[in-house]
């Protein structure tokens, strides 16, 4: 449920909103090329700081309907892997955003997270990023990188949170592999993080740790 005093507005927008155009984007230190990106927003009574400590400890399992969004999307795959077919799926914990790379926390500003890997194959074809500049340094035909972020402005009756995806395909193979996966999810992504901007919201609001 959404908290009384927060407003959600999704931007569901293919390119960076028009006020953030002449403005230095934290993910553009990370990902300044990208072909597809999502960005939704909230404004809520919490302090910056509060909405960027709830983000960074969010366990996105904690909401039953994401928790199912995940176990539906990963459910051909175990069930292949369960049948002999070769994957990683069986040998780890649901997706999540544990799997994401920390790139950047700017203060009270903004939290910056990395992912890369072939998201359409059914065990998301995950890279290992050990470092931020590993994640800068990736060029892998075929593998696609991710960027999330979180960043914050304040406003004088509280913050506005908005959190931006981007994602680069190194590749014209990775683009046109990558293309019906990115539309086939956007729903459900943008579901995904409405939610979570909910429950970060809610926990900055209350003070409770994520």
């Amino acid at each position: 449920m959404t908290p009384r005093h927060c407003q959600l507005n999704a931007i569901n927008r293919t390119t960076e909103p028009a006020l953030q155009l002449h403005m230095i984007h934290p993910l553009d230190r990370w990902l300044p090329d990208f072909q597809f990106t999502e960005t939704h927003a909230l404004m809520t009574r919490a302090s910056a700081g509060a909405c960027l400590d709830a983000a960074a400890g969010l366990d996105p399992a904690d909401d039953a309907l994401i928790r199912a969004a995940l176990a539906l999307r990963e459910a051909p795959g175990r069930l292949l892997e369960a049948l002999g077919r070769p994957g990683t799926l069986q040998r780890r914990p649901r997706f999540g955003l544990h799997d994401f790379l920390l790139l950047e926390r700017d203060a009270d500003r903004s939290l910056s997270f990395g992912l890369a890997g072939a998201f359409w194959q059914a065990d998301y074809g995950l890279r290992p990023l050990a470092t931020p500049q590993a994640f800068s340094a990736l060029r892998e035909p075929g593998i696609v990188r991710l960027a999330l972020s979180f960043h914050t402005e304040p406003l004088t009756t509280g913050t506005r949170l908005t959190t931006t995806t981007r994602v680069e395909c190194p590749d014209a193979v990775s683009l046109r592999r990558f293309r019906p996966y990115w539309w086939l999810i956007r729903p459900v992504s943008g579901l995904i993080r409405r939610r979570l901007l909910s429950h970060i919201c809610q926990r900055a609001e209350s003070g409770t740790p994520a």
